[in-house]
């Protein structure tokens, strides 16, 4: 079984050795993990003439295409709520009718975060506008479409300077992967 490995982790200074050490992890879980970093096999020839950001999409879109499942790391990425590249990767799985799975090493809720984030206490952000609060993880799109697809999302807290190391629910997640 192919897992998309989507997340934010393409950004940290070595995403090289992180996207090897989640391979390895979904090896021990006897699946094949898929990096965004990846080379793509059959990248059509025309894609060499794109800007470098269609051509990473391009290629992002044809790896989750060609897996089985997609996991992502919804860890808050500089804000309240998941990398914004990753929900669209989510999003782009659950089109293709197929289980997504997330992980975040916050299990804060998306409502507390988002009312830390702007300083609020209530019901509305200092704008009026309303604070989503449904107790999830994040957006009610993001939990939603993973408990649609048959998928878990798995939150804990780590220790705060291990939030981007910590791996343990991303372990938790292959595991249900593993039996699904």
């Amino acid at each position: 079984m192919r897992v998309y490995l989507a997340g934010p982790d393409v950004f940290l200074p070595d995403p090289l050795s992180r996207a090897a050490r989640l391979k390895l992890r979904c090896a021990a879980h006897g699946l094949v993990g898929v990096s965004p970093l990846d080379a793509l096999a059959d990248e059509p020839p025309h894609w060499s003439t794109l800007p470098e950001a269609l051509r990473i999409a391009r290629r992002n879109e044809a790896h989750i295409a060609s897996c089985d499942v997609l996991l992502a790391n919804l860890t808050p990425f500089r804000g309240a709520s998941a990398d914004v590249g990753t929900v669209f990767e989510l999003g782009f799985m659950r089109a293709l009718a197929r289980p997504v799975f997330g992980w975040s090493n916050s299990a804060t809720d998306f409502a507390s975060r988002t009312r830390g984030l702007h300083a609020v206490t209530g019901a509305v952000d200092a704008d009026g506008m309303l604070i989503e609060d449904f107790g999830l993880g994040d957006n009610l799109m993001i939990d939603g479409a993973i408990a649609a697809s048959g998928g878990v999302f798995i939150r804990r807290d780590c220790v705060p300077d291990q939030i981007w190391s910590d791996i343990s629910a991303f372990e938790s997640c292959l595991a249900a992967i593993r039996r699904l």
